[in-house]
Order: C-alpha cells, then structure tokens, then sequence
C-alpha cells in the first residue's frame, strides 16, 4: 500500500515534530525544509470541506477558521492553488 504524503515525510524527517490542521491530512503536498511547516493544498481543504457543506460555506469557513488561524511559527502553509 502506498504511503500518504504525510507518512513520507514523517518518515523522512523522523527527529521533527509537525503541527497538523486537523482533519486536513489527505490535503498534505509537502513541507518547507527551511521552517519545518507543512504545506496544505487549499483546493484539497475544500474538497474536503466541501463533502460536509456546500461551496460558499466551505470557502468561508476555510478562510476564517482555518487559514486565518496562526497557532505559531509552526502554522501550517496553505499553498493557494485555486488557479484553473
């Protein structure tokens, strides 16, 4: 079975500690070797979001309780990635 985004880099960086957005782990792409935070698909966020609520709902409720949270220098990244 293949290992989720999340698992690999658990696993290449196995000494660090990540702060995760709950819920979010399938929207994992990555992580920023420099500061150590995870990086976040926004489309991927809203995807799942959106599986519990409609569009607009999704979308305000990502900005305003999700990406507008800062819970420190280990605040995920959230990789804006709504362009067509």
């Amino acid at each position: 079975m293949k290992m989720s985004v999340l698992e690999q880099i658990i696993e290449t960086y196995p000494d660090d500690t990540f702060l995760k957005a709950d819920g979010f782990d399938s929207a994992i792409i990555g992580v920023d070797s420099e500061s150590m935070r995870l990086i976040y698909s926004v489309i991927k966020c809203l995807d799942i979001l959106e599986q519990d609520m409609s569009e607009d709902d999704a979308l305000e409720y990502f900005l305003f309780n999700v990406q507008g949270a800062y819970v420190g220098k280990h605040t995920p990244i959230w990789c804006n990635d709504l362009f067509d």
